[in-house]
């Protein structure tokens, strides 16, 4: 009993992987597949991405995003600062500061938040690292696709200019002898 025949797509991507496309890259070959199958190479990579995010990647996004703002450092900046003069000119006179001068409670509590800082700015970075490669490769399969469709429409021409140059030729009359 002869196998069942392949689908035309699986068809289609054997003869990408043959030795005739070796030449090609994954990108290339899956964009030139696409094209021949007449699917859609454009994805909103945006929604990709924010779908398939974890909700640690989301806080780590979030939380990068809040301590590299504006409203993060003048936060900071007053609490700091109230920190210092609650301890220094309210309760320092009076020998009740709860972390008087050179301020090691506040020291620990910045050297924590650094800590804790620094690691989840460096998954938000790694995110947006990815984030940006998915774009890139979404831009160079439209960028491909655009190439190719630019080319078979130059060689369409081309045919185009032949076949006219060809009819010009057939209706000139024949010169005089």
């Amino acid at each position: 009993m002869p196998a069942d025949p392949l689908p035309p797509s699986e068809v289609l991507l054997q003869s990408l992987r043959s030795a005739a496309f070796g030449g090609l890259s994954e990108d290339e070959r899956r964009t030139l597949g696409r094209l021949l199958l007449d699917l859609p190479l454009v994805r909103d990579t945006e929604h990709e991405f924010r779908t398939e995010s974890s909700f640690g990647d989301r806080m780590a996004d979030r939380i990068a995003g809040f301590g590299g703002s504006w409203p993060f450092i003048i936060t900071f900046l007053v609490v700091m600062v109230a920190w210092t003069l609650l301890n220094t000119a309210i309760l320092g006179p009076r020998q009740d500061a709860f972390d008087p001068y050179p301020y090691v409670f506040l020291n620990l509590m910045l050297s924590m938040l650094a800590a804790l800082q620094a690691p989840v700015i460096l998954m938000s970075q790694n995110r947006q690292a990815e984030r940006d490669r998915l774009e890139t490769r979404n831009d160079y399969e439209v960028n491909l696709k655009a190439e190719l469709e630019i080319r078979l429409v130059q060689s369409r021409l081309e045919g185009l200019q032949q076949e006219m140059q060809a009819l010009r030729e057939s209706l000139q009359p024949p010169a005089p002898r």
